[in-house]
């Protein structure tokens, strides 16, 4: 039986990622802050096919907890970093700005950079049967988006430092690999309910997508066809006009 660690799985897209891989047959480990939630998923899918674990990334103690959700899960084929902050923020209240950038950046370089150091020391993985590190960023952090700015630009972050890894992780033959996975505007709690966004995608299509392309193991996975179009088209705008644009109406 397959396994997985989801780290921000009390709710939105890592919540219906790890109902997805429970009905798929695998066994997961699932941490976030809201201990209540974390009870009702393990109630719903059950004990002996759920892990559950309170875990505040922003916190020096969430490796500790990470290392317990191993030790009780055993070997982890997927470490999935679903955690995210982020709101529009056109009037840059400090306290969202940094607890986006403690939540999406540090927390997860906390996390991710603990898993792969795990990963060089443990002998049940090699390059036949590697480690799976999938973090969750966003399209926004293709270019920056004017009406979230610590959000897009912790999403760009986070991006970069899955390459980075990537080629850390080949210079020194580590055996894992990994997937960025870029979703466009899905309906959770992070978007304004009262605004109108375009190409809006349900949080349950969005997990489809990607349990499919963590399973083919998709080094990059941008979703549907019609944000790859998009992502494509927003790499030719010149800068200067990048910045005339109104990406979202604030």
């Amino acid at each position: 039986m397959k396994s997985a660690i989801i780290i921000g799985a009390t709710s939105g897209i890592g919540r219906a990622v790890a109902a997805q891989l429970v009905e798929d047959g695998w066994r997961v480990a699932i941490a976030g802050r809201r201990v209540e939630a974390l009870d009702e998923f393990r109630m719903q899918y059950g004990a002996d096919r759920v892990i559950t674990a309170q875990m505040d990334v922003t916190r020096d103690e969430a490796v500790a907890v990470l290392d317990d959700m191993i030790a009780r899960l055993g070997v982890p084929d997927m470490l999935l970093y679903a955690a995210g902050a982020g709101s529009q923020n056109v009037d840059l209240d400090p306290v969202v700005e940094l607890r986006t950038v403690r939540t999406n950046s540090e927390g997860m370089v906390r996390v991710v950079s603990h898993f792969v150091r795990y990963v060089r020391g443990c002998k049940e993985y090699n390059r036949k049967h590697p480690a799976h590190i999938a973090v969750i960023t966003s399209v926004a952090g293709t270019m920056g988006i004017g009406v979230a700015p610590a959000y897009s630009a912790s999403k760009s972050m986070q991006s970069t430092y899955i390459t980075a890894l990537a080629q850390l992780a080949r210079m020194q033959r580590t055996p894992v690999i990994f997937t960025d996975i870029r979703p466009g505007f899905v309906q959770t709690a992070i978007l304004n309910p009262a605004k109108h966004y375009p190409m809006l995608m349900s949080v349950d299509t969005a997990a489809q997508h990607i349990v499919r392309g963590l399973k083919r193991r998709r080094r990059v996975l941008i979703f549907d066809w019609r944000y790859r179009v998009l992502v494509a088209f927003w790499r030719l705008i010149p800068r200067c006009i990048w910045e005339r644009l109104r990406i979202v109406k604030n």
